[in-house]
Parts: structure tokens; C-alpha cells; sequence
């Protein structure tokens, strides 16, 4: 693949939609009909710093998932950071295809599996994207290769991979953020992401189903920090395609209950967002003039704040 050029994440200098209200607790008196969509950044939360490696995790599919895992490295590369995509998903359609890796010409192509089986480190399979300051490490349905023929060491693969990196590169890991985009499961390749992880963060779509899956997720990230990774910590809840309910405001009180040291998000709900994936842009480049692009915009400055940059 002949390399093309890269384009620039523009800064959204003027959010698109309503700018979401940052509050320190929920208004609980205020009736559901004149809620507005608010985060809730709780005294317990600390916002990160570089560098940071994040997991974006749930085991349900259709949370978004991957969406914000590539919204949220978009609005971190225009706000000037160096940003890598790890995609932990073995599903075709997910984030490899969204962030084209641009393959040298006449090298071997590695991805993730590579890495667990010890064929590369994990900067040679490392590959920029079409994108200025956003660079992924691909994967394939050959990924499935880790949960059926594991091999010695598969849980601490992303954490010591990430380790020999740092370093190789004088202690400090060459990219501001990394982001792990883990599969819609939680089998060996997830928990090799949450082992790997400074910071959790999970995307729910507002529904039912969604939060009678929270408790699965909660168990293995508790199981996770008592076994083999005992920094992690949730750093934000994202409750994606929201919209005003009492349903909504029901799940995000569970959340903040579960997760009391997390910032709790809303991603308001648009159709144009939800085409972008078919375009191979992030929103903020097909439809900067949607809720989310903004939405997704906010919760990284609070995540992660960049130099500058404002939630």
C-alpha cells in the first residue's frame, strides 16, 4: 500500500449542539422532563495525564463501543496528542476498517495477534492511519487464535509489551494515549486489555439490556484489579445514544453508584453519527454539526485534558 497523506483532526472551536453542564452530583429533585444532560465529575474522579493507556470495555455488543474509542482518540490527536488504537476486537467491520492501517509496501503486515505470539513487538505492529496524530495496531479474525491456543502468558501480553516499549523508548511510552479497543466479550484477549490498562472506561447504551449486563462487567474488572491488575480503575462511564428519559437518568444513578470514583457522560443520540463508521471518518470530520462530535469532544477534555484545552 502506497502511503497516503495524513489529514488533520480539526479542533471544533465552536461545539456543535447544547454544551453539556458539568456538575459534582445529581440534582435528584428535579423531575426527568427538565433534566438536561449534565456530566457528573464526582470529588473521587482524577483526570489523567499522559502518558495513559485506556481500555474501552463492554461485553455487550452495539454499546458503542468501538465508536468512542475512535471519537475519543480523534478529539486527543486535535488537541495535539500523540494517539495509538490497540484493536483488541477480533469481530471484521470493527475498528481496523474504520482506521485503515496504511501498510508499508514489501514488509510483512503484523497486528495484535503477532504480539501475543511473540512475531513482533508491539511498535512493529504499529501502523499510522489516514489520519494526522492517530496511529492503530490492527487485528483480524485471526485474533481468535489467542482464546483457543493460548499461549504461556497470554494475560500479561499488552501489559509487558507496553512495558518493553516504554522501555526501549527511555522509560516513557512514545504515545500520550494509547487506546484499547477490547471485543464485545470477556475472554482471554479483554482481559489481557484490562491487565494492560491504566484506566477502564465504558461506553452503555441506554437500554435495558445494558444495564443487566453492567454486573458481569463490574465482577470481571473487580476480579481483574484483585488479580492481575490492581491500578486499574474505571476513569469514565459513557452513556451512548442517550436521550431524555427516566430510564436514562435511572441507569446513570446506577453507574455513579457502581463506579463512584468515574465521571459519568452522556453521548446524546444522532443518526448522522451513527453513519460515520460507512464513511471511514470520525464524526467531528463527517458530521462535526452533530451532538456527538461535541459530546465526545467534552469527554475527553475531562478524561484527559490536554494543554489548552477546555472541557
Amino acid at each position: 500500500m502506497t502511503e497516503s497523506p495524513r489529514t488533520a483532526l480539526p479542533s471544533l472551536k465552536s461545539p456543535p449542539g447544547e454544551r453539556l453542564e458539568i456538575v459534582s452530583a445529581w440534582d435528584a429533585d428535579t423531575p426527568y422532563q427538565a433534566w438536561r444532560p449534565q456530566i457528573l465529575v464526582p470529588p473521587t474522579f482524577r483526570p489523567a495525564q499522559p502518558s495513559r493507556v485506556f481500555v474501552v470495555v463492554n461485553q455487550k455488543g452495539g454499546a458503542g463501543k468501538t465508536t468512542s474509542a475512535v471519537e475519543l482518540a480523534a478529539a486527543w490527536a486535535a488537541a495535539g496528542l500523540r494517539v495509538r488504537v490497540i484493536d483488541a476486537d477480533h469481530q471484521e467491520a470493527a475498528l481496523s476498517v474504520w482506521l485503515v492501517p496504511q501498510y508499508p509496501e514489501g514488509k510483512p503486515r503484523h497486528s495484535l495477534r503477532s504480539v501475543f505470539f511473540e512475531e513482533c513487538s508491539l511498535a512493529e505492529a504499529t501502523y499510522p492511519t489516514l489520519f494526522a496524530g492517530v496511529d492503530v495496531v490492527p487485528s483480524s479474525t485471526d485474533l481468535q487464535q489467542v482464546e483457543y491456543n493460548p499461549p504461556i502468558g497470554a494475560e500479561q501480553t499488552i501489559a509487558a509489551a507496553l512495558a518493553q516499549e516504554a522501555e526501549e523508548a527511555g522509560g516513557r511510552s512514545p504515545y500520550d494515549v494509547t487506546l484499547i479497543d477490547a471485543a464485545p466479550s470477556l475472554g482471554l484477549v479483554t482481559v489481557a486489555a484490562l491487565t494492560g490498562a491504566d484506566e477502564a472506561l465504558v461506553p452503555i447504551k441506554v437500554g435495558g439490556l445494558d444495564m443487566k449486563g453492567m454486573a458481569s462487567l463490574h465482577k470481571t474488572i473487580r476480579s481483574v484489579q484483585r488479580k492481575t491488575n490492581p491500578k486499574l480503575r474505571v476513569g469514565a462511564v459513557l452513556l451512548t445514544a442517550w436521550d431524555k428519559s427516566g430510564f436514562a437518568r435511572q441507569l446513570a444513578a446506577k453507574v455513579s453508584e457502581d463506579y463512584p470514583e468515574a465521571a459519568v457522560i452522556p453521548i446524546r443520540r444522532s443518526i448522522r453519527a451513527a453513519e460515520a463508521p460507512l464513511s471511514e471518518e470520525p464524526i467531528r470530520l463527517y458530521a462535526p454539526e452533530a451532538a456527538p462530535a461535541g459530546d465526545y469532544d467534552q469527554a475527553a477534555a475531562v478524561i484527559l485534558p490536554a494543554p489548552g484545552v477546555a472541557a
